[in-house]
């Protein structure tokens, strides 16, 4: 892993396919991105791809072998290493050998970066030896990380010739073992909450373990949502000796992907809270794995490792970017949606680049389309939504389900099955038929509407990358889903990796001409109106709902009166405006007039 980041922003990953290979396009420039590695058959497809483009040797992995997931996991991020570093080494010779790309690529740096100032100065000729320049490449230029993203939801039994297998062969517990036999130095971000046997299951593999010296071989990185998850789960790591060496903050409503909504908590307030409690964070995690260590009978470390804090969600400027590292002393920025539009950096068929440029802010939408039952942000008009909604209108909803990575809801065999699949979907339907007489016609269109919303993710979120790389698709017709956040309505062409970069830093905007709110009021805006959504599709109010609610909208107006001081005392570290205050104000008497205890917006 690089000792010292070269840029101050990471690709964080998207969907299943859409970040796949973005280690191969963006690692020689120094840009760190992150693969999802659940999905082991887009894996093994990309892998023969690669293989085949560069003149590599293929072995492929068939499903007889029973740790087949696995190995195809190792397999592809070997070859991602691989071709990173061949990359590499032939972008330092270009370096080497050309005044022009030395001096466009010294253009993508942060500004004012130790780094840029040297090539800028080898560029200007104050250093005109090549041999020179290239031994300074080879000890200072280093790759972006190519780190790797698993789910930790996605943990259901698999079976073999119906044979249930031990856990150790459900599809999480295989992404990390295939991961943790590979060559990579890097890290592993956790996603979507904790899941006790997973974190357990890295007790087995050694590379997680801190050396004698006190460093990793392999990281572990959790995406958390508050202060208090980060504190529970990386106590729970550190009791087992493992330690978390970075706290990835993503906006709860502000993000692509799946939503996990807050109680009201806003993203200052919550980095203000990381920014004033790390000590704590780093102390409590120390004490807890040194003992386990010793216990176990290896080394622990003589002081604690380091622990970078990162936050991504939302981040569309380089004002807003600069606040985020200079306020809140975070280490690192994670954009996604936007570099959904950047060719040189993900991979996307360019019909859904083309809908992703043409989009409106009302073309984005939290979706109720995913089989884990948690919101999940999309755009109309996908080639998904159309299959969608045609096989419901001939009477055939659901998918075929060829991938089973969400079949989280237990069948009446004892295996899994999705709630998006055809089989539970027609079974359901078929239930509220039975019902047909004890309700209304509109009550019934509304509970078939809940079941038949389901969409295939699997195949959907994987389907960009065959596209693109025109590799033949099986099966049943699913089109493409995609999982942009509400950010990417401001974005609204494609762009190359060039000007993105410099977008980051700000030395160019690639921003289209709808108005853009700062990322803090759009995020508020979020779940102003999430809470409303929420209460206005309960029928009755429950005591524990009525609670929970009133928690969330004490939150929301916490978190309007630390954006106002923040505001007051610094203008969010851009020139100040009258109109954020207003909106604050308007917000807040928005929050203000929802009645809880009488159970209606007034």
């Amino acid at each position: 892993m690089p000792k010292q980041p070269i840029h101050t922003f990471h690709i964080p990953v998207m969907g299943l396919a859409y970040t796949v290979d973005s280690p191969i396009r963006v690692a020689q420039y120094g840009i760190s991105s992150v693969i999802s590695i659940v999905d082991d058959e887009l894996l093994e497809k990309m892998n023969h791809f690669y293989t085949n483009l560069y003149q590599l040797p293929f072995v492929e992995t068939g499903l007889k072998d029973l740790d087949y997931r696995a190995k195809r996991i190792t397999s592809y991020l070997n070859l991602v290493d691989k071709i990173v570093k061949r990359k590499l080494e032939s972008f330092k010779t270009e370096l080497s050998g050309s005044i022009q790309a030395l001096q466009r690529f010294s253009d993508m740096l942060p500004t004012g970066s130790a780094l840029r100032e040297k090539l800028e100065d080898f560029a200007s000729g104050h250093f005109s030896n090549p041999k020179m320049l290239r031994e300074f490449l080879d000890d200072h230029l280093t790759p972006g990380a190519i780190d790797v993203n698993i789910m930790t939801k996605v943990d259901k039994d698999n079976f073999h010739k119906n044979e249930k297998l031990a856990v150790e062969f459900n599809d999480a517990h295989a992404a990390l073992r295939g991961f943790a036999n590979s060559g990579l130095r890097s890290s592993v971000v956790l996603s979507a909450g904790m899941n006790p046997r997973l974190f357990s299951y890295f007790e087995k593999f050694p590379c997680f373990f801190p050396n004698a010296e006190g460093t990793f071989e392999k990281q572990i990185i959790l995406k958390v949502s508050d202060f208090r998850s980060a504190m529970i789960q990386g106590n729970f790591l550190a009791k087992k000796g493992l330690w978390v060496s970075e706290y990835r903050i993503e906006s709860g409503l502000n993000c692509g992907g799946h939503a996990f909504a807050t109680e009201g908590l806003l993203l200052g307030p919550i980095l203000e809270e990381f920014m004033q409690k790390k000590d704590q964070l780093v102390e409590s995690a120390f004490d807890l794995m040194s003992k386990a260590l010793t216990s176990k009978g290896l080394c622990a470390p003589k002081t604690a490792p380091s622990i970078r804090i990162t936050v991504q969600g939302g981040v569309g400027t380089a004002a807003e970017h600069d606040f985020l590292l200079k306020h809140y002393k975070v280490d690192s920025v994670g954009w996604g949606s936007p570099f959904l539009l950047v060719p040189e950096a993900t991979s996307t068929d360019k019909a859904t680049r083309d809908l992703l440029a043409n989009g409106k802010e009302s073309d984005f939408y939290l979706s109720n389309m995913s089989p884990l039952g948690v919101p999940f942000n999309t755009i109309k008009g996908t080639t998904n939504e159309a299959f969608h909604h045609k096989r419901i209108k001939e009477n055939k909803p659901g998918s075929s389900c060829p991938k089973k990575l969400l079949a989280l809801h237990t069948g009446t065999d004892g295996k899994g099955v999705c709630t998006a699949s055809r089989k539970y979907q027609q079974d359901q339907l078929s239930s509220l038929a039975l019902e047909k007489n004890s309700l209304d016609e509109a009550s019934l269109e509304k509970r078939a509407c809940r079941i038949t919303e389901k969409a295939c993710l699997c195949v959907g979120l994987a389907n960009a990358s065959y596209l693109e790389n025109q590799i033949p698709i099986k099966g049943q017709a699913q089109g493409v889903v995609v999982c942009p956040g509400p950010n990417m309505a401001y974005f609204d062409k494609e762009v190359s990796l060039f000007d993105m970069v410099r977008h980051i830093y700000g030395e160019t905007s690639v921003l289209g001409a709808t108005p853009r709110p700062h990322m803090f009021l759009k995020e508020l805006h979020l779940y102003v109106n999430h809470l409303k959504n929420e209460m206005g599709d309960m029928a009755e109010m429950p005591p524990a709902q009525c609670k929970k609610w009133e928690t969330f909208r004490e939150n929301l107006l916490r978190g309007i009166d630390y954006y106002k001081d923040l505001y007051a005392s610094n203008g969010f570290g851009q020139p100040c405006s009258d109109s954020i205050p207003k909106v604050l104000e308007k917000y807040e008497q928005e929050v203000n007039r929802l009645v809880i205890g009488a159970f209606q917006p007034v």
